[in-house]
């Protein structure tokens, strides 16, 4: 009950958070009925209309940025919140009888709405925005739409990207919704990360999920990556595994993977692909490695590749080791 009675105090403080909105001919409205059915009753457009839920904790940056640019940058007038922001907004536009963008951003940030009609919506359930962004998912495929959903705070959004993740959904809204299920929805996340990589009847998506995987926050998704380099049945996806590996998880557990690899892989590319994973080591750890491979593997594939890679890094090690091969 105590949960609960936070989530409502939480979802209560986001209505009331209204941000600060200019050059727009602004009305407030009561949320009624669902969402879909609201928002058509305010004409063809072109208007804007938004309103506010509680959002995941974490540090996002302010979310105050203009169109085409990046959202980790500090919007200048706005707090520094040491902990993140704790409200989303969702931002949607109509025009011509459509919805031809969605946005997200925080209370914090000033909203010039360009002098259109902009409509701020209170107290819209959590479950009514979530199944409303799903419905524009399903129906354009919008990446911001997914990423609306990932940001918001309770237990109808992570269903809402399970639900997204079914074999029926197009390859890429399940490959965006992977990413964003590592990236936002922790334990429940990689739940579902798991799933898909066990099932997802995609090749392309399961490599995907391998890539959402390294984004999760939580010490299993490793060890699973870890796994899926040694294990899985199909050769592409070990090799995705051994290179996002490498690329997240510097350390003896990384190179004892992709040696292991290297050694006894059965697949020919993904020998070679675990070759490449060395190079993307942090910090160049991989290349006394990679030096190893090119004096003494019995491989010559392995071997070729290897040197290539030596040639292409401007590692000192690197330059020394053909200095001494060049040696009259």
């Amino acid at each position: 009950m105590k949960t609960v009675n936070l989530f409502l105090v939480a979802a209560l403080a986001a209505a009331a958070q209204q941000p600060k909105i200019e050059n727009a001919k602004l009305e407030t409205r009561a949320f009624a009925g669902s969402l879909a059915t609201q928002l058509s009753q305010f004409g063809a457009g072109p208007w804007w209309a938004a309103y506010a839920e509680p959002m995941i904790p974490g540090q996002r940056g302010d979310m105050c940025w203009s169109e085409g640019s990046r959202g980790d940058a500090h919007a200048p007038g706005t707090p520094i919140r040491l902990e993140g922001p704790t409200t989303l907004v969702v931002l949607v536009r109509f025009e011509g009888g459509v919805i031809n963008r969605v946005r997200t951003t925080t209370p914090d940030c000033l909203i010039d709405a360009g002098g259109l009609p902009f409509y701020w919506l209170t107290a819209v359930p959590a479950a009514e925005s979530v199944n409303w962004l799903k419905s524009q998912v399903s129906a354009t495929g919008r990446d911001q739409s997914i990423f609306a959903i990932a940001l918001q705070a309770g237990p109808e959004a992570t269903r809402a990207l399970e639900d997204l993740t079914a074999p029926t959904q197009p390859d890429k809204v399940r490959e965006r919704t992977a990413f964003w299920l590592g990236n936002s929805r922790g334990t429940d996340g990689l739940r579902v990360l798991e799933r898909m990589l066990a099932s997802d009847p995609s090749r392309k998506v399961r490599e995907q999920v391998i890539f959402a995987m390294t984004q999760s926050r939580e010490p299993r998704a490793m060890e699973k990556v870890i796994d899926t380099a040694h294990n899985d049945k199909d050769p592409h996806v070990r090799g995705q595994a051994l290179f996002w590996m490498a690329q997240r998880a510097a350390g003896q557990s990384a190179k004892d993977t992709i040696s292991a690899a290297i050694r006894s892989d059965a697949d020919a590319s993904v020998r070679e692909r675990a070759v490449f994973a060395l190079t993307q080591i942090p910090n160049g750890e991989g290349v006394p490695q990679l030096i190893d491979l090119a004096k003494n593997s019995s491989d010559p594939a392995v071997k070729r590749k290897a040197m290539f890679w030596l040639g292409q890094s401007k590692d000192s090690r690197a330059v020394e080791f053909f200095a001494q091969l060049l040696k009259p």
